[in-house]
């Protein structure tokens, strides 16, 4: 079994490595100092496991874990933490594999064995357990491959049917999340203009009418036009007045 060791401490990665050598079945394919490296290198070297510290800067494990289960054949996950008891018995609650530090042989083996895919749902709630953070990147499937959208590069994000459309400057995506969880974490940032559409304030340019005659938003680096509901027209002048 080919395993990447995730962990933002290289003595905790060292550590790691000289336990699985005492070990035939397992080959270190690789290692990654952060959420963001583990999620490329999951992508280039296809890892059957991957050893994952939770706590790290930037984007932490839970993040980078729920990003590498939306590839098609993900591997199966163990978390590594420090975690108080309250995590500990989210990680119960939910069947999770997970290494305390400092780790013990037998219990890495044990859970080496005993490793399992996670699911989409346990990791959202376990985000919102533990992370409470507000993501600065955000995870696309696109073509195959999973590509990060840092978030300050979003002009807008625009519900259509069951998909929501990301648009920034040079592309568009589609995103499997809902218009109301976006505007939920990204509140600072993105202002609702109307029922399917919310836009980031510093990307806010002017207003225009459409060929219709309905108020809409422009922007200087695109061509797009977005309606305004006549609900938030008096809001969004005021936002552009202020800027």
């Amino acid at each position: 079994m080919n395993v990447l060791i995730v962990d933002d401490e290289h003595l905790a990665r060292q550590r790691l490595k000289k336990m699985l050598s005492a070990n035939s079945g397992y080959r270190i394919i690789g290692e990654a100092e952060t959420g963001e490296d583990a999620l490329k290198k999951t992508q280039t070297s296809r890892p059957d496991i991957v050893l994952m510290d939770i706590r790290m800067p930037g984007m932490d494990g839970l993040e980078a874990a729920s990003y590498i289960n939306r590839m098609d054949k993900p591997p199966a996950i163990i978390f590594t933490t420090a975690f108080s008891d309250h995590a500990l018995n989210a990680f119960e609650t939910h069947a999770i594999d997970y290494l305390l530090k400092p780790i013990r042989q037998s219990r890495l083996d044990a859970a080496l064995s005993a490793a399992k895919r996670m699911n989409k749902a346990q990791l959202s709630q376990l985000r919102e357990q533990d992370a409470g953070g507000v993501r600065s990147k955000i995870c696309i499937k696109n073509r195959g491959s999973l590509e990060l959208v840092p978030v300050d590069e979003i002009i807008y994000f625009k519900a259509e049917l069951k998909y929501v459309t990301l648009r920034t400057a040079d592309q568009e995506y589609l995103l499997e999340e809902s218009l109301k969880a976006l505007e939920h974490e990204f509140s600072r940032h993105f202002i609702r203009i109307h029922r399917n559409a919310l836009v980031a304030q510093h990307k806010l340019h002017g207003l225009t009418k459409n060929p219709a005659g309905h108020t809409c938003i422009n922007f200087s680096e695109i061509d797009d036009l977005l309606e305004v509901s006549r609900r938030h027209l008096s809001f969004i002048r005021k936002k552009l007045k202020a800027s």
